[in-house]
């Protein structure tokens, strides 16, 4: 069994922002209901001629470049998403030629909002088989097109990104140490996009009653939401036989802030230790987790032999946590200040020195030294 090891990263956010005082001339709602009730200040929305596969291309070729990796070197590509360019081609054949991996595979992975961290363990189980040693894995939306922006309860929601990890296979103890997958089809209906569909293929019903739009019970979602993220979590954390306290960086779904709250308390973990950008991105489904994991690396807060827990929530409705090493951990060994190699390496010189005497002269002092090494 090998281990895996995220080498590169990266993410792509469309330059449009679109605030809470812009949706205030569109729709019924306000910027200060929108932050209390879900902490959502502005969100990025995909221009024409943005797709998800073009978004996927910007973040994958970033991570490829920040790893080191050749397009050509890629052994397998999971595209995690719930807004694919069309039903056929899979996005994921589009992103694998756009990049130019000319040898990988590569298939989409569809479990809504949860997308992401379903895609981390599934690369991870090729890795760890030595069925694959290269992977990338991308989590990209444009949900901001499934919306129906005169319904105050989606549209103030989403917004449009794409995040990439890299894994490569490891002989250290790194990358996904432990993970959860849950899923609950008895609540599908709390988030759904009815038509379109092989059950509503496209009519002039389907338009006229709008089933080709994201429809979400809120209520329903935030008590789901609520009673799975902690829980979740804190099953990753155990399976990886470590405590909270173990924990650097708890990096949950970007939903809604007071559900990231909940989980956080219930986890009791500090402010410090919960990293959220909802704020200025919206919920990005499946781009939630790597686009907030991107952003937490480049701010400083993820540093080498950091151990993380991702956590996600999402249509189906499904749950999923990771608990992931970052780089390797530090042994205790390599924390003891004292100089233990250099004392080493001195009394080899010490034996090599006396290994050049006349042998019945050096015999007491070198039977010594060679105990004491």
């Amino acid at each position: 069994m090998k281990y895996t090891k995220i080498t590169g990263w990266g993410m792509y956010a469309p330059e449009r922002v679109l605030t809470n005082h812009d949706l205030e001339q569109m729709v019924d709602t306000s910027d200060e209901w929108i932050v209390t009730r879900t902490g959502i200040r502005e969100r990025r929305i995909a221009g024409p001629g943005e797709t998800t596969s073009t978004l996927s291309i910007a973040a994958g070729r970033q991570a490829l470049e920040r790893a080191g990796v050749a397009p050509e070197d890629v052994d397998l590509i999971i595209v995690a998403t719930s807004s694919p360019d069309h039903f056929l081609p899979p996005v994921s054949s589009l992103v694998q030629d756009g990049l130019g991996a000319t040898r990988a595979g590569a298939f989409v992975l569809t479990a809504g909002c949860t997308g992401f961290v379903y895609a981390l363990v599934t690369a991870h189980q090729f890795i760890a088989t030595g069925a694959y040693r290269t992977v990338l894995v991308i989590g990209t939306e444009i949900i901001s097109r499934f919306v129906n922006w005169q319904d105050r309860n989606t549209c103030v929601l989403f917004g449009d990104a794409a995040g990439a990890v890299v894994l490569q296979s490891s002989d250290e103890p790194s990358g996904v140490l432990s993970f959860v997958l849950g899923s609950d089809g008895s609540q599908g209906e709390a988030l759904i996009m009815r038509g379109l569909g092989s059950a509503m293929p496209a009519s002039h019903e389907v338009l006229d009653k709008g089933w080709h739009y994201l429809e979400m019970d809120g209520p329903a979602v935030f008590k789901f939401a609520v009673r799975v993220l902690g829980r979740a979590a804190a099953e990753a954390i155990a399976a990886a036989g470590l405590s909270v306290d173990d924990i650097d960086l708890f990096i949950p779904h970007q939903a809604n802030l007071r559900i990231i709250e909940a989980a956080r308390r219930q986890l009791k973990l500090p402010e410090e230790k919960v990293f959220v950008n909802l704020d200025r991105y919206g919920n990005t489904s499946a781009a939630s987790i790597p686009v907030a994991l991107c952003e937490a690396l480049e701010t400083g807060r993820i540093q080498e032999g950091d151990t993380l827990v991702l956590v996600g929530f999402g249509g189906g409705l499904t749950w999923a946590a990771a608990t992931v090493r970052w780089g390797v951990a530090p042994s205790p060994a390599r924390a003891i200040p004292w100089p233990f190699p250099a004392v080493r390496e001195r009394l080899r010189s010490v034996t090599a020195v006396l290994s050049a005497l006349p042998t019945p002269l050096s015999l007491p002092l070198f039977t010594r030294s060679k105990r004491h090494q």
